[in-house]
């Protein structure tokens, strides 16, 4: 059984292991003083050409969310987000159990857009007798598979910018957005354009890890107690240091996301020729096939994948992710198990 219900089945890249390796009894300063941590902030400051961002290293994406969000939001206040939005679907209640309200907004798409953004703003205003919505959770790319591009983001930011709400994106599976075929937006414009954001490690090539810039540190400037105080301030810090080292230095990273969204590409391209639909435009690694579920039956014997959403009393849609490390023998494989299952079924 090929596990697509995910892109972080896989270890790490060989590259961040041998470098472990070649470390291990080195002798390091400890919570993230280290010579390899200190390095990957710098490089990461390049990238972003942001010399003035904060970066702190953390180990999961769940953890992430809640660090940033609890620190920067005061008790009373609220955070934004789709209704797909990871910090609402998907993990356990965290941010409210922090004292914060997550206020929905329904999408098709996974994106937020400042008119529903808006209408928020509208049904929130009896104070105090509400929360305060504050800040703006976005992901890129989406729970979906969605991205956003530079106009969204542009008009996202001017306008929380406008209505004083903090704007923090989700980059659990960043780089799988960046390169995205259709993409037009770089690690720059995020720092240009948000107020905070992660760049995912743990479903990019590393064995975990994510990477919270603020990209100005006047935003939480005791940033550092906040992760000490929630148990996110790791002694052996450069263990996450030397993984982001070693993802940036020479642009792994970028390659890795790659290699995951021409595995993606491949499978939505032999989906499109099978004639089937999707449930959202696929772009990234993530993609949402909607098969005729005596089709899904067949690809089950040999294949794990989530059934995301029934469509009709026929048909559902499937969720298939394609990995930095998804072997294309593999992909082809499935595309002829696909095409095979559909000759039978019509």
């Amino acid at each position: 059984m090929y596990n697509f219900r995910n892109d972080y089945s896989e270890g790490a890249h060989p590259n961040i292991l041998q470098k472990l390796i070649e470390t291990n009894l080195q002798q390091q300063p400890g919570y993230g003083e280290d010579e390899y941590s200190l390095q990957a902030k710098q490089i990461l400051q390049q990238k972003i050409e942001n010399d003035d961002a904060a970066i702190y290293f953390v180990s999961g994406g769940t953890q992430t969310n809640l660090l940033v969000i609890s620190a920067l939001l005061k008790i009373h206040e609220a955070v934004i987000s789709a209704n797909t939005g990871h910090i609402f679907s998907h993990e356990t209640g965290a941010i409210e159990a922090v004292g914060h309200r997550i206020i929905t907004v329904e999408s098709s798409n996974g994106k937020l857009q400042p008119e529903a953004i808006q209408n928020v703003l509208k049904e929130y205003t009896l104070r105090p007798h509400v929360v305060k919505p504050r800040m703006v959770y976005i992901s890129n790319a989406t729970e979906i598979g969605s991205i956003y591009n530079k106009a969204e983001l542009f008009e996202l930011s001017a306008f929380c910018k406008e209505n004083n709400l903090l704007l923090f994106m989700d980059g659990a599976r960043l780089g799988n957005a960046l390169m995205a075929e259709n993409s037009d937006v770089s690690l720059a414009d995020i720092s240009q354009l948000t107020d905070v954001f992660y760049i995912g490690g743990t479903k990019n090539g590393a064995l975990l890890g994510e990477a919270i810039v603020f990209n100005n540190q006047s935003l939480a400037p005791e940033f550092d107690y906040v992760l000490k105080q929630k148990g996110a301030l790791l002694a052996k810090g450069r263990l996450l240091g030397i993984q982001f080292l070693e993802l940036f230095k020479d642009n792994l990273y970028f390659q890795l996301a790659n290699h995951a969204n021409t595995m993606g590409k491949k499978i939505a391209d032999a989906v499109n020729e099978c004639g089937y639909l999707f449930l959202t435009d696929p772009v990234t690694n993530q993609i949402f096939p909607i098969l005729p579920k005596k089709v899904i039956v067949q690809l089950e014997t040999k294949y794990l994948f989530y059934q995301w959403k029934e469509i009709d009393a026929e048909n559902t849609a499937i969720r298939l992710i394609t990995s930095w490390a998804t072997n294309e023998e593999i992909v082809n494989e499935f595309i002829t198990d696909l095409k095979e299952a559909s000759y039978i079924d019509k």
